[in-house]
């Protein structure tokens, strides 16, 4: 585990370097409303300092609330917190105290500085725990502790959460983050044992679905194949409500991969087949390629038409997949080890190839980075860092990773106990990330069909 969140960290640091070099220019961007927005405030922030370079002490709370909401629109994260954090010194009694105290806290979170937002989240929590701010930062103070890799700290303090807030906005997400809180404490049967409560108080809906599928990428972590089997079954009688994190083919790939393991290969052999491949199907690809390496001629002979369809169809789409910048891209990822296959795969998926694109959360250019990545990675975009070796499900994890952070890749690594791409992919536990993942993947097969690695057209 120590090896894998390594080499993913050394590797999302080439990327991101890459990425610096590609963007930094187009960070010059088209100006907007948000970004007039941004400028005005910083103007007034200059304009209204002290000669010790304070902040001058007559802004109001609601100014100083206005300003770090703007701020933090714009991940500037300093800034906003210099403005939360006058409210609370200058207003003590001031109705925005806790709204300030957690806009703080959420700075630093978002910035993944976990162990300062966890002591203010604690705060707010303790200090106003009637407010929604004191929920939120309960909430907030277990999930500081999960991304920190504090599984069965993070789950004490989610039950906290559950048992003083039974109606809290967050319960359903409470109950399924103790549950991976206790996997990734190596507690199975504590996460088994709130995985049976948790379907026992949200039968019937999708959080109940939610801690089904739990159980299933746990049995497969514990190599318990008979059982996984079966929790596949159960979900795929159910049908598949809207926000359940999963889907029938992510299903019936886990079922026919148990089965493998299990020993049935027939039995795999045809749930593989019932997962259609098709350009975007990512677990299509993955059971395409799984029946071509079972020892079985039959197995063979689907999976070769399958790729030959799915072959045909990428090849009548490839007006789909340009290949802009190449000899930028070519050079710099050359540099860094990185096959410049993936990251167009991430570009087109970013920015469709725009250079001067804007998200609304204030990510810009080819590569859609936030000013204070940018700015983090830029100074590093010279740097050469070593090739670490590579392992099985690492693009998958590196297009987790740009899209969900790499704390959360090594903690989604580290649970699935399996190196294979699609029990990684299953275990992603943020639904956009999943998606991200499953889209850049269909690029990404897209791109090493059509291109050589120099990305010369085949």
């Amino acid at each position: 585990m120590r090896r894998a969140k390594k080499t993913l960290h050394s590797y999302l640091h080439r990327l991101l370097g890459l990425c610096s070099v590609l963007a930094l220019a187009s960070l010059a961007y088209s100006q907007g409303a948000s970004d007039a927005t941004l400028n005005a405030v910083r103007n007034s922030d200059r304009t209204d300092r002290a000669a010790n370079g304070k902040l001058a002490p007559d802004i109001t709370a609601a100014e100083h609330m206005r300003r770090g909401g703007v701020y933090m629109a714009n991940r500037a994260f300093a800034s906003a917190r210099e403005h939360y954090q006058a409210v609370v010194d200058n207003y003590p009694s001031d109705v925005n105290i806790p709204a300030a105290l957690y806009g703080v806290a959420r700075s630093y979170y978002q910035e993944r500085r976990y162990e300062e937002a966890r002591q203010v989240y604690e705060k707010v929590a303790h200090d106003y725990p009637l407010t929604k701010e004191g929920r939120e930062g309960a909430n907030f103070a277990a999930s500081s502790l999960l991304r920190m890799g504090h599984g069965a700290e993070a789950a004490a303090r989610y039950a906290e959460y559950v048992a003083k807030y039974p109606n809290g906005e967050r319960l359903d997400t409470a109950h399924l983050n103790i549950i991976e809180g206790y996997r990734e404490a190596g507690r199975p049967q504590d996460a088994i044992a709130w995985i049976n409560r948790t379907r026992e108080r949200f039968a019937g809906n999708v959080v109940e679905h939610n801690a089904i599928f739990a159980r299933l990428r746990l049995d497969i972590a514990l190599a318990d194949w008979p059982h996984a089997v079966q929790t596949a079954e159960e979900l795929l009688q159910k049908p598949f409500p809207a926000g359940t994190n999963t889907n029938a083919d992510e299903v019936l790939y886990l079922k026919a991969y148990s089965l493998e393991r299990r020993g049935q290969t027939q039995y795999a052999i045809s749930t593989y087949l019932m997962i259609p491949d098709k350009i975007a199907s990512y677990y299509g690809g993955l059971a395409t390629n799984r029946l071509a390496a079972i020892n079985d001629p039959t197995a063979r002979q689907r999976a070769s038409e399958r790729m030959q369809t799915v072959q045909i169809a990428v090849n009548n789409a490839a007006g789909d997949y340009p290949a802009p910048y190449s000899f930028q891209v070519v050079k710099e990822a050359k540099k860094r080890g990185l096959d410049p296959r993936l990251v167009l795969a991430i570009m087109k998926q970013e920015s469709a190839f725009k250079p001067n694109a804007k998200s609304p959360s204030a990510a810009r250019g080819l590569l859609q980075l936030t000013i204070d990545a940018a700015q983090k990675y830029g100074q590093r975009a010279g740097i050469k860092l070593a090739t670490d070796d590579m392992f099985a499900g690492l693009s998958e994890a590196i297009a987790a990773s740009y899209n969900g952070g790499e704390d959360n890749v090594a903690r989604w690594l580290g649970r699935s106990n399996q190196h294979d791409e699609g029990i990684f992919a299953a275990e992603v536990g943020f639904t956009e990330s999943k998606n991200y993942v499953f889209k850049v993947m269909g690029y990404y097969r897209a791109y090493r069909q059509l291109y050589t690695s120099d990305l010369k057209r085949r």
